[in-house]
């Protein structure tokens, strides 16, 4: 509990991916982080930090009808 970690994001394509992902579990929740490696007006580096519920993929769903024997209405 209360872990994670960050990878290096090897799929960023666009500026406004993250620098950085990852999951972390705290206080028993899973959750995704995103990182931007930011520079301040002052010229500081800094992280800024995304958290999210993890994706979760949605299967399309198939609907199975009766037997091709069914009595079918038409």
């Amino acid at each position: 509990m209360n872990t994670g970690a960050i990878f290096k994001n090897e799929n960023k394509k666009a500026e406004n991916h993250p620098d950085y992902k990852g999951k972390v579990n705290v206080n028993g929740k899973e959750m995704e982080v995103a990182l931007w490696l930011k520079t301040s007006a002052k010229g500081l580096k800094f992280f800024s930090a995304s958290f999210s519920e993890p994706y979760i993929k949605i299967e399309p769903q198939i609907k199975e009808y009766g037997d091709a024997n069914d009595d079918l209405p038409f």
